[in-house]
This record gives C-alpha cells, sequence and structure tokens, in this order.
C-alpha cells in the first residue's frame, strides 16, 4: 500500500492532522487518470476510430457528409484549432456543440437523442480504452455507506451526455451526487472558482471536502488553495516530480476509505 504523505504547516494557517482535525463530510474526483484510466493512448487512431463510425452513422440517417476523407480532415482540423484556443484562453469548449456548429454548415438535420450518439460514437474508441479498478464500484459504495457525498470535478471538452454515459457503461453514475465539467464553465482548473462552486454544489464546506486528482498542478495544488484536503493519486501525469506539501498520497482509490477514516480519527500522518 501507498504510504500517505505527512501533512504540514500551510501558509493560509491550516496545520498538520495532529494540530487540527478534518472532517470529511464529501469527496471530489477526477476523472481522467483518477477514477479512469486512458494511460497514453494513440490519439490519431482513436480520431479516426471516431470519424468512421459517427461518419456512418451519418449516412444511415440520410445526412449530407460528402466525403470520407473530407469529413475526416474538417473535423481534425476544427478540434485542433478548438484545443488550441482552449490552451490559450483557459476556457474548454464542448465537443456537442462544435459537432452542431459544423454540422449546420452542411445541413445535417439530427434529433437531439441523434446529436448525444452522434458525440457518444466520437467518444466511444476512448471510452473503450479505460481502465479502472476492479473494485471501483465497491470502493464508492462504501464512501456512500458511510455517509460521503461524491462528486466529480473535470477539465473536459466530452460533453457531459457521453461521460455520462460511459459512468452509467461503469455502474457508478448513480453514486455521484454532483458533476462539474470545466466546457460548462468560463474557466477551469487550476481556476479555484471551480472548486468553490462544487463545494456549493455538493453542500460542504471547502475545509470538510477531499478532493482526489492524479495532477499536482490541476488538481491537488489549487484544491488546497481554495481551502479543501488533497489526495494525490500516483499516474504517470506525476510521475518523478516533487509532491507538494500538505497532501496525502494513495496508489489505488480502494485505499480511500481506509485513508478517510483514518484522517477523520486524526490518525492519518502516523501511518
Amino acid at each position: 500500500m501507498t504510504q500517505y504523505a505527512r501533512r504540514n504547516t500551510h501558509d493560509d494557517g491550516r496545520v498538520a492532522g495532529h494540530e487540527r482535525r478534518a472532517t470529511i463530510r464529501a469527496v471530489l474526483f477526477d476523472f481522467g487518470e483518477t477514477l479512469v484510466t486512458f494511460g497514453r493512448p494513440d490519439t490519431i487512431r482513436l480520431f479516426r476510430e471516431g470519424a468512421a463510425s459517427s461518419y456512418a452513422f451519418l449516412k444511415q440517417h440520410n445526412q449530407p457528409v460528402g466525403s470520407f476523407a473530407l469529413y475526416f480532415w474538417v473535423n481534425m482540423f476544427r478540434i485542433r484549432i478548438k484545443h488550441l484556443v482552449s490552451n490559450i484562453t483557459g476556457r474548454d469548449f464542448d465537443t456537442l456543440a462544435l459537432l452542431k456548429d459544423v454540422g449546420a454548415t452542411k445541413g445535417i438535420d439530427l434529433s437531439p437523442e441523434q446529436w448525444q450518439e452522434l458525440a457518444w460514437l466520437w467518444y466511444e474508441p476512448l471510452a473503450k480504452t479505460a481502465k479502472v479498478e476492479p473494485q471501483i464500484k465497491e470502493t464508492l459504495t462504501i464512501l456512500n455507506r458511510r455517509g460521503l457525498k461524491l462528486g466529480i470535478v473535470s477539465n473536459t471538452f466530452v460533453n457531459r451526455t457521453s461521460l455520462e454515459r460511459h459512468l452509467r457503461q461503469l455502474s457508478i453514475l448513480d453514486l455521484f451526487a454532483v458533476g462539474l465539467y470545466s466546457y460548462e464553465f468560463s474557466f477551469r482548473k487550476p481556476n479555484v472558482r471551480i472548486f468553490t462552486i462544487a463545494a456549493q454544489r455538493i453542500g460542504e464546506a471547502l475545509e470538510n471536502i477531499l478532493f482526489v486528482g492524479d495532477r499536482i498542478d490541476n488538481d491537488v495544488t489549487p484544491a488546497i488553495k481554495s481551502g479543501m484536503h488533497a489526495v494525490l493519486k500516483d499516474a504517470y501525469t506525476n510521475a518523478g516530480r516533487k509532491y507538494p506539501k500538505g497532501v496525502w498520497r494513495i496508489g489505488r482509490l480502494s485505499e480511500l476509505p481506509d485513508l478517510i477514516e483514518k484522517i477523520n480519527e486524526g490518525r492519518a500522518d502516523s501511518i
């Protein structure tokens, strides 16, 4: 089992666990590399697979999509431009809205449900590569049964309908009380506003929330800055990096129930 990092005194006055006992009442999770693991997928291959299945769907519904080559490259160009802009502005875009914008220029006419299916077909190849811990449902259920509220805060341009469909397939969607996805806001992590909004929506004070993420820069550092407690889950995204003060570390989500029990009892930094 991964050893938990001792908590340290912070500039904002928060101190080691033996000096100020935390009471965790809610747990917020990042999505990618935390709840689900994507690793380093072949994005070009996955994009081509998404293009192929979505193109076939549009053809099946007699939509004017033109040649596959043009369809592939137009969508590739648009998503790359949108991604570049989002990295500059710090604001994510909505893939479903992008698909509708591109479709409008071509005269594509779909029902709301069909648009959602089209967005899913683009995301599905990536979803199929995702891995989760065998005990993830059991772990989250244990936390729920102990009275902890669970939520998700993720930087993403994937539409909510696709992400929730993915979580539903994993049989864990109903375990989360709230889900905040950055494309729905004019800012994203590490902006602390998304953490404070998450606290408001889940209905707990910042100091009673534990944030679990894989990124030092986007997850644990701003979570602590906002007033939450933080757990860093080991992942390739933080391998070899210096771990910040004031966090606990885990190797697997299944360690959380035991860790939170120890945090609430003031014993976490004695492990």
